[in-house]
């Protein structure tokens, strides 16, 4: 739980607090473009963080899905480590081991059989969409280069990326976006029938949409789009930023509805909160995609790559994926004890494995602040939906915890019935 700050007796101010100290400096020089919470966090271990004041928080966050396997995991830890003392950075005009290492992973769980790396989910996106528009070019296609996406997605800040990302909230500002982007409701296969068409390049879809609210797509969808991209011509891309890595059970999500798309995109969790992204493709995409037409500077680099290889070599055990599932439904469970203890209050719970939604009937902001100056980290997603993506190590007692902890605040911050 957080240590309370006390005053001196005879003093009027509180004690000097590091937290205010570093934000102050950050209000003073950093850019203003995030609503940051007002800690500073300064180390962790495992699923705990403590901020600058020594304060100890549960981390039910996970860096947005991040760290699959926590703070400071020894085994990702010592292949980082081992790794920056033989060789840190090459760019791609060279091979190196770990790179290829892990391309050789990556395609070996997921049935593709191209990598492309780069340094995060936005970028792995867009090279997703490049990677469309060159392959229905290579098969003599140009005319096709739309994408059908879906609303209250989201796929990175990019220009194409948020262009594609079905919230206005992300695009006002940045207007004229790119053309040749439709969006549908999701889950809606009626809506995407219509939607295609001769000009469509690729369909995009999030198999559960993180930042739309923790929505998980219906039974089936993700299957009846693969059948309808066959049967039209066009791509089936996956973004995997949020569920990819084990989180909802499977190593990626698709597999849950046993598909193989056309291609695939990871981040966040990839190297255990490393910076380091992904694409995974088809062969047949991916050869669209010839020497000069895309590349990165810092992809794949030897010492990202090498945390990543510990990492996808940790997420990938059968028994942690089962652990994941069994954890999630714990916490949807818990949740909708949660949701019958309170009706008026808690509207949903929802998620799969452990990137987990649990939905308000008011403003979700002040809990999240209110579940912090308690102890534990979450985040929203959307308005009213708070999102809870904690690492793999976490235990049931923790997740007890962190629920308890979040059913208090709600309760406390619970608007008069006229107002719900």
């Amino acid at each position: 739980m957080p240590i309370p700050l006390t005053a001196t007796p005879g003093v009027e101010r509180p004690l000097p607090s590091r937290n205010r100290a570093v934000m102050d400096r950050a209000r003073a020089h950093l850019l203003q473009n995030y609503r940051q919470q007002p800690i500073v966090l300064e180390r962790g271990q495992g699923t705990r963080v403590w901020d600058a004041d020594g304060n100890v928080y549960l981390d039910l966050l996970g860096g947005i899905a991040t760290l699959p396997f926590g703070h400071c995991h020894p085994e990702i830890t010592a292949a980082a480590k081992a790794q920056l003392e033989r060789l840190w950075h090459t760019s791609n005009v060279f091979y190196t081991e770990p790179q290829v290492t892990l391309a050789e992973l990556l395609t070996s769980l997921s049935g593709l059989d191209r990598a492309f790396f780069c340094n995060s989910g936005a970028e792995a996106n867009e090279a997703l969409l490049k990677l469309a528009r060159k392959a229905q070019h290579a098969r003599g296609q140009p005319g096709r280069f739309e994408f059908v996406c879906f609303e209250t997605s989201f796929h990175g800040r990019t220009l194409a990326t948020v262009t594609a990302t079905g919230q206005t909230k992300y695009q006002k500002g940045f207007e004229p976006l790119l053309p040749g982007v439709v969006h549908v409701p999701y889950g809606d296969l009626g809506a995407v029938r219509k939607a295609v068409g001769q000009r469509t390049a690729a369909i995009l879809v999030e198999p559960v949409q993180g930042e739309g609210g923790v929505r998980t797509a219906p039974e089936g969808f993700l299957r009846a789009l693969r059948t309808l991209a066959d049967e039209t011509g066009v791509l089936l891309l996956v973004d995997e930023v949020q569920t990819g890595m084990g989180r909802t059970g499977k190593m990626f999500a698709f597999q849950h509805e046993g598909i193989r798309p056309d291609g695939f995109s990871l981040a966040k969790g990839l190297a255990n909160g490393l910076p380091i992204g992904a694409m995974v493709c088809t062969e047949e995409a991916g050869k669209a995609l010839s020497p000069g037409t895309h590349g990165s500077t810092f992809g794949g680099n030897p010492v990202a790559a090498a945390a990543a290889i510990a990492t996808v070599r940790l997420a990938s055990d059968p028994q942690v994926l089962s652990a994941n599932l069994e954890k999630g439904e714990h916490v949807v469970r818990r949740g909708r004890e949660m949701q019958a203890r309170h009706p008026s209050l808690v509207k949903d719970v929802r998620g799969r494995g452990l990137l987990l939604g649990i939905e308000l009937s008011f403003d979700a902001g002040p809990a999240v602040t209110r579940c912090r100056e308690r102890g534990m980290l979450c985040n929203l997603a959307g308005e009213r939906t708070v999102r809870l993506a904690p690492p793999y190590v976490v235990t049931r007692e923790e997740l007890d915890e962190g629920l308890r902890i979040l059913e208090e605040s709600v309760v406390a911050l619970a608007p008069a019935p006229s107002q719900v």
